[in-house]
């Protein structure tokens, strides 16, 4: 009889215990410290004194759970002339079960191959036209099982830190965003048009196992373009097909997209290109085109001392421009992932031919063009510790 009580009395000591454990809030703090070298051709400064090696980034990632709420965060901290500190991303979330979750606050747009449609460290060229790895504020629900995924979003507008009745977009930003411009030099900004209201719909679909799977996929999303000065909404669209493979340890990343931008811009402005902004810079961009992404990677597992892998990759992009009198733009990254424990770092070829991070022309490569461009090449090394 005692011991049947003892049993019991334990039982309900560790059911409480688990119910204790269960309320108790769930908080994890990590980062990351990266720096990077790079040496450009376009750049005889630097050739001359070999590249440059300096800081990169401190990031803080902050994760919580209490009573079903998560919280998910990082905020990033980059040079001065790199924008200073920004929120790449902040957003509460609830699980209704292990396949539905609703996320709210600044989270990850849900189009195209996400998380990354690319391998190396510069993303693909859809990241530099807002089309990759993109945050705004709003709603999101997801539902993912085995097979079928997808994703219904609303985002009110983009990160906004300004919130007066005519302020244009902050240029401190993780990811690129619809801006305004000083066009001539005059102080007087361009172009102010504003991202709003936006709906996104995204679907995927995978065949096969463990061993091989296939995930093809869709995504749609249609907004706002509101102008600061004409106080008119525009709008803009943009959808893509993508399609993901993972064999063993090869994978292959491919998506083909379309986009329009149809600002209401002043009389004597030109619609037939719209301001972008991240890292405290904004360029010009073409207001209508398509792009072509296509990603490989394999991964070779070694031994040697604190490297556990290499993953070598190659990434193509090309934006075709609907503006016949524009030049079009493309970029290609070859590289290797090398991970020793916590330290991951990214050995880098990069090319690019009209491409404002991989050339010398910044404002109007992604827009206009320029006749007779060729192709640049940035070497770039990035290593972090994350922890």
């Amino acid at each position: 009889m005692f011991s049947k009580i003892t049993l019991i009395i334990g039982f309900l000591l560790l059911s409480t215990g688990a119910i204790y454990a269960q309320d108790k809030p769930e908080v994890t703090i990590g980062g990351a410290l990266r720096f990077n070298y790079n040496l450009s051709t376009w750049k005889e400064g630097q050739k001359k004194r070999g590249g440059d090696f300096g800081y990169d980034v401190f990031r803080i990632n902050a994760k919580a759970k209490y009573q079903g709420i998560k919280l998910n965060a990082e905020y990033r901290l980059y040079s001065e002339s790199f924008g200073g500190g920004m929120l790449k991303q902040g957003w509460l979330a609830y699980d209704f079960d292990s396949k539905n979750e609703i996320q709210v606050g600044l989270t990850q747009v849900p189009f195209g191959i996400t998380t990354y449609n690319s391998h190396n460290w510069f993303f693909s060229i859809n990241y530099y036209i807002g089309l990759e790895d993109d945050h705004d504020m709003g709603v999101k629900f997801t539902h993912t099982d085995k097979k079928w995924n997808y994703t219904l979003a609303f985002f009110k507008n983009a990160e906004e830190l300004r919130f007066g009745s005519n302020s244009d977009i902050s240029d401190s930003r993780y990811s690129y965003d619809v801006a305004s411009i000083d066009l001539d030099g005059d102080g007087v900004l361009d172009l102010r048009n504003k991202e709003t209201n936006q709906v996104n719909g995204k679907l995927s679909y995978t065949i096969g196992n463990d061993s091989i799977n296939h995930k093809i996929g869709a995504s749609v999303q249609y907004g706002g373009l509101y102008n600061l000065d004409t106080q008119e909404m525009g709008s803009h669209y943009a959808a893509a097909l993508h399609y993901e493979l993972k064999y063993k340890r090869f994978g292959v990343k491919a998506q083909v997209s379309t986009y329009k931008k149809s600002p209401k811009n002043p009389n004597g402005q030109n619609n037939e290109i719209i301001a972008m902004t991240a890292y405290g810079a904004p360029y010009l961009v073409a207001a209508a085109g398509n792009t072509y992404t296509l990603g490989v990677q394999y991964t070779v597992p070694v031994k040697w001392g604190p490297v556990s892998s290499l993953q070598f990759y190659n990434d193509y992009g090309y934006l075709e421009k609907i503006n016949a009198d524009f030049k079009d733009s493309a970029m290609n990254v070859t590289g290797v992932l090398v991970s020793a424990g916590n330290v991951y770092t990214y050995f880098d070829i990069a090319a690019g031919k009209d491409q404002p991070w991989l050339g010398p022309v910044w404002k109007n490569a992604l827009a206009n063009g320029t006749a007779n461009a060729k192709w640049e090449v940035r070497f770039n090394m990035n290593i972090g510790y994350y922890f």
